[in-house]
């Protein structure tokens, strides 16, 4: 599948028919696959590729090293996540990956859980430091067109976003040393968060699930971010945009003995916003599908159901 590309900077610095027409093409993607792809993010080639640089770096210590930055205290949310841990919803065998995971940049300011500092990998905290906050930003505008679509005001979400715990996760699924082509390396899942931005992938294998039931592979340039809807905010609209299952499958046989780094940014606004159905997206004919639940509450639940609390 080729997802359809909208450039951000027609949104961003747009007039207001260029702005109008992304915020319709991104509605109509998430309501009707629920992923899209981003040109004009922000990012250049040379700072996704220092990026992937010291996330490589990173997973290539031994695991003791690794080691030195988890905190099983943290759920997962902070630091480094070993193999064997996360898990897929409804299912029992964890993920063939390992992880580690940033929280917002002024966590201790705002008396959160602070983020592992990694000083024993040049570079690595600057650099994420850098790409969380343009991260940050893109989500914020992202979602203020997601307002837009909804007919809410183009700040609906900023103050819960402004207290969010958005998390980076640097992701690492291992080469295998006999092919596996039938294999998962991430089983089907939906995100928890309200939208999702993955930049490039090392590897192919991402899939999503089509209204056919049927598995189809993502194609996207590295030069683009993939963006998906969560279950926040597919609860938020009463399913009018869709949280869509995906997965990341193995390669063909000639590529499973390659890596794949991924680099998702799940935005999380404030545990206190009310994920209740919006009024407007309720109706005889969509009667209310979830109860009311903030979103920390939600996430404490989530997180149970993948292993991680």
């Amino acid at each position: 599948m080729n997802l359809q590309t909208l450039n951000l900077q027609n949104f961003v610095q747009g007039d207001s028919s260029e702005r109008q027409a992304f915020v319709s093409s991104l509605g109509s993607a998430f309501e009707s696959i629920g992923f899209a792809a981003i040109e004009g993010h922000g990012f250049s080639n040379s700072e996704r590729d220092a990026l992937q640089g010291v996330i490589k770096d990173f997973f290539e210590q031994a695991t003791e090293e690794k080691m030195r930055s988890h905190n099983p205290k943290a759920k997962g949310q902070r630091g480094y996540t070993p193999f064997g841990i996360e898990h897929a919803k409804g299912e029992s065998r964890p993920d063939l990956k390992e992880f580690y995971q940033w929280g917002p940049m002024n966590a201790t300011e705002r008396s959160l859980a602070p983020n592992i500092q990694v000083p024993h990998v040049d570079n690595l905290d600057s650099t994420v430091k850098s790409a969380y906050e343009k991260l940050e930003m893109v989500g914020q505008n992202l979602m203020r067109a997601i307002a837009l679509h909804l007919n809410l005001p183009e700040n609906f979400f900023d103050a819960y976003l402004d207290q969010g715990h958005s998390i980076f996760r640097a992701i690492h699924y291992p080469g295998q040393t006999s092919p596996m082509v039938e294999g998962i390396r991430a089983a089907a899942h939906e995100d928890i968060n309200l939208i999702t931005l993955l930049m490039g992938a090392s590897a192919e294998g991402l899939e999503l699930l089509n209204k056919e039931d049927q598995w189809v592979p993502i194609h996207v340039t590295s030069e683009v971010l993939v963006i998906n809807v969560g279950d926040m905010l597919q609860r938020l609209t009463n399913n009018l945009l869709r949280s869509t299952t995906h997965r990341v499958v193995n390669p063909s046989a000639d590529k499973c003995h390659l890596p794949r780094f991924s680099m998702p940014f799940f935005v999380h606004p404030a545990e206190e916003m009310p994920l209740n159905c919006l009024d407007f997206c309720v109706s005889p004919d969509h009667p209310k599908s979830y109860e009311d639940m903030t979103a920390g509450a939600y996430l404490h639940e989530r997180l149970v159901e993948i292993g991680l609390a």
